[in-house]
């Protein structure tokens, strides 16, 4: 999220603090790295996944290092801004893009569905199934394939 923030924020010239973001950025990915290959390494049952190994996990850790430099860069030659000494705050409410949820509320109840109705519904009177015994399943007989030979003589001629 702050490798993203970071890129809006020099998108809108604010190089300073992009560079900031960008920092913190590359300390929670170091972070992340060493608890993903510290469980890529775990022994135990199950299937061996390796997070740090993963396109999406490959591709951030360099996508955080050039934007990175691109912003020290540019900061150096063209903006001149000051790094602060604490990372923005991420913006956590999106304001675009996404609609509002509807909150849910149960319906009303009929004024059919008295007590004594869901009473009524008790599975435990219900009838007994004779349909529960698997059927045997038929066997299937073999059947004689017609013996094909390859004819040489078809009655075609290429002319």
């Amino acid at each position: 999220a702050y490798c993203y923030h970071g890129q809006t924020l020099l998108a809108s010239d604010k190089c300073g603090e992009a560079i900031r973001s960008l920092q913190e950025s590359e300390k929670f990915f170091a972070k992340a790295e060493a608890l993903c290959k510290e469980y890529g390494e775990t022994k135990g049952p199950g299937t061996t996944a390796k997070p740090s190994g993963h396109l999406f996990f490959r591709k951030l850790g360099s996508l955080i290092k050039n934007t990175l430099e691109k912003c020290q860069r540019e900061n150096g030659f063209i903006y001149f801004q000051k790094v602060p000494a604490e990372a923005p705050q991420l913006e956590l409410k999106a304001n675009y893009g996404l609609v509002e949820p509807v909150p849910f509320e149960f319906p009303a109840l009929n004024t059919l569905w008295t007590p004594e109705t869901v009473a009524a519904f008790d599975l435990t009177k219900r009838p007994k199934e004779d349909t529960a015994k698997p059927k045997p399943d038929e066997e299937v007989k073999p059947l004689k394939e017609p013996d094909i030979k390859p004819q040489k003589d078809s009655g075609c001629q290429i002319s």
